[in-house]
């Protein structure tokens, strides 16, 4: 009988944010592909979760890992997928996995939480019930507003961003959508957990104020109305 890859969110900052299922299933499983196993170890040690640990991420040998997994899947063996921070397979190349399993026909299944995009859809005041996601932007301008043109369709357009880079994609707001309001959330669940909320005019004066921008962002930009 095959196994079964177990698709487990895992919190996004606050370590608080896992469910019971997701730390049961970590226990169980014979063993966790992770991300990035320097990070993910904190939380398994948090939780007195002893499960072996193995790599999985783009700048990996890809091909052997998916290889291997799905030898092991189809052995019995059950196998947890995790990513650094919140859902796996969200703006993350643990998607691929996900598809060579189901080309297989092997048991894949979602144990829900943490998301960093609900989590700011949810509290940003922007309508919820139609939005685009776009992940991370092109990082050339002209990409940037391309791809936001594109993504103008009527509802609430969401993206993730760097802390690098997040003055410049909100000037590409304003350069391509006009002055639309918007919602840019850092550091969600964490101590220094930040929504501003208003025009793009305005929040991009405020956060060219700070001295130092820290943290990843979700944005979210209100449709055209």
């Amino acid at each position: 009988m095959s196994g079964v890859l177990y698709v487990v969110s895992t919190p996004i900052g606050n370590m608080d944010d896992i469910t019971f299922r997701a730390v049961r299933i970590l226990k169980s499983v014979d063993y966790v592909l992770a991300e990035s196993p320097n990070h993910s170890i904190r939380l398994l040690e948090k939780y007195s979760i002893n499960t072996k640990l193995a790599k999985y991420n783009d700048d990996y040998d890809v091909k052997k890992v998916i290889e291997e997994t799905l030898n092991d899947i189809k052995g019995g063996m059950s196998v947890a997928l995790i990513t650094d921070a919140g859902t796996p397979t969200i703006s993350d190349p643990g998607y691929r996995i996900v598809r060579a399993c189901r080309e297989n026909g092997l048991n894949v299944v979602p144990i829900p939480g943490a998301s960093a995009l609900v989590a700011a859809l949810s509290a940003s005041g922007l309508p919820t019930d139609k939005f685009i996601f776009l992940g991370f932007l092109p990082k050339g301008p002209n990409k940037k507003r391309k791809a936001l043109k594109e993504a103008d369709i009527g509802c609430t357009i969401v993206f993730y961003e760097s802390p690098n880079r997040i003055l410049k994609t909100l000037g590409a707001i304003k350069d391509s959508l006009g002055e639309r309001t918007v919602v840019v959330a850092r550091e969600i669940t964490k101590i220094h957990e930040e929504f501003l909320y208003g025009r793009v005019s305005e929040v991009l004066d405020k956060l060219s104020t700070y001295p130092s921008i820290k943290g990843e962002f979700v944005v979210l930009v209100e449709k055209d109305v």
